[in-house]
This record gives C-alpha cells, structure tokens and sequence, in this order.
C-alpha cells in the first residue's frame, strides 16, 4: 500500500504540484516521496527476511516510523509552505526524528540478521 501511495504522489508532485507551489516546495515534497519509496523496499526485506529472522519485525515498524515522520513532514511542510503564510517551519524539525528511525531501522535489521534469537 504505501508503494502505491509513493508512486500516487510522486505522479501528483510532477503534474499536479506545479502550478501550486514553488520549485523548492515541489523538491522538498518530492525528497520525501523517494524516501518513502526506498523504505517500501526496506518494508519489503523485512518481510522476506521475517521467517528467518523474527527480529527483524522491529526494523519493519521503525521503518514505518521513518516514513510517517521524516516523509509526512515533508509532505506537510510542502503543504503549509504554499498554501499557508510561511512560519511553520518548525514541522521541518520533525524531519530528522524520521531519519533517525529509518536509520535504526537499517542497523536494527543488519543487527538482528547475526543475532538470529
């Protein structure tokens, strides 16, 4: 599901943004459209590695974390950049908590490939 949500907005930056929004905004909203995307494919390992690695399950939520917080803000930071008065720039400091956890995510997944329990 969130694949298919990556490609619907993807497709909606290219050809629904732009007349909307800034170059920059469209960039901002597109970075997180990638990272959502990249991390579907980490959800995807997960999945596959599961069965041999039970442990792993974590890595799959925190990777579910990573895109609800670093590419949500993005979305919504585009949002209030074109359609509100700037100011809210402080739901960009929500951005780096999502990266945190897409980065757990990667080492607690490498983590529990040689911890097999």
């Amino acid at each position: 599901m969130l694949g298919a949500i990556s490609v619907g907005l993807g497709a909606f930056a290219a050809h629904g943004l732009k007349n909307l929004f800034s170059s920059n905004a469209i960039s901002i909203f597109e970075t997180g459209v990638r990272y959502q995307f990249y991390h579907v494919f980490a959800l995807l390992a997960v999945a596959i590695l599961y069965k041999d690695f039970p442990a792993v399950k974590t890595a799959g939520w925190l990777f579910i974390g990573g895109i609800l917080l670093f590419s949500g803000s993005l979305y919504l930071l585009t949002v209030i950049q074109g359609l509100v008065q700037p100011g809210y720039k402080w739901v960009g400091a929500i951005t780096p908590v999502g990266g945190l956890l897409f980065i757990a995510g990667w080492l607690w997944m490498f983590i529990a490939m040689f911890r097999k329990n």
